[in-house]
């Protein structure tokens, strides 16, 4: 499946984590088929806490005790996460501690690959966060443009809004991220293909039968 568009300027909104030994050790085991749901998990753990951190923050300077100023960074607004059930569950062990989380449900026909929405439940003071929509497979895009779409319809500003994803197709980054110019997207990686079934290639299987060790 060719991309949607070729020489984009929308990567200045993408974070793809630095492909260093570590990260790259983690990705292959995720990848391997032959790795079993408890090494999954764990290794998804580490990298899933990679992802959140890489999430944007703002410039802020603070005071040390010795009197003089520290110029870091913190992120200003409060964060919410949205899973989208239920491989996006997968990270809310990264998030849960520090925000609220929410759940959107949505469902792809495997016929016509047709997203939807089925069900969210959201936290109160989404509006006037920054919300993290949490998916570890980024496909065709249709499902994250799904869910993007029914955070808006809730009164949430697009530019409030990152995607947080473990595997990224190019053809679903360039579709996503085409369609909502202020949306930001973080990513461990970036797959050049899909199959004609519309799965990530070589990606790393399905996800959500992999992390919780059901059956395919």
């Amino acid at each position: 499946m060719n991309s949607p568009v070729h020489n984009a300027s929308f990567y200045d909104r993408v974070i793809i984590l630095e492909q260093g030994n570590f990260l790259l050790s983690c990705m292959t085991t995720l990848r391997n088929y032959e790795t079993s749901p408890i090494d999954f998990h764990r290794t998804f753990e580490v990298v899933s806490t990679q992802l959140i951190a890489a999430v944007h923050t703002d410039p802020f300077n603070v005071e040390t005790p010795t009197g003089l100023t520290y110029s870091g960074c913190k992120q200003v607004k409060p964060i919410c996460g949205v899973s989208i059930l239920r491989a996006g569950e997968s990270f809310e062990n990264a998030l849960r501690r520090c925000c609220g989380m929410g759940k959107i449900l949505i469902q792809r026909d495997e016929e016509t690959f047709t997203p939807t929405h089925l069900y969210s439940k959201l936290p109160r003071n989404i509006k006037e966060s920054t919300v993290l929509i949490l998916e570890p497979m980024l496909a065709t895009g249709g499902s994250a443009s799904k869910a993007v779409e029914s955070l808006k319809e809730k009164g949430v500003s697009e530019g409030n809004i990152i995607f947080v994803n473990l595997v990224a197709s190019r053809f679903g980054l360039e579709t996503i991220m085409t369609r909502f110019p202020e949306l930001r997207l973080v990513t461990a990686a970036i797959d050049e293909q899909l199959t004609s079934s519309r799965h990530i290639a070589p990606g790393l299987g399905d996800f959500g039968d992999r992390f919780y060790g059901t059956e395919e």
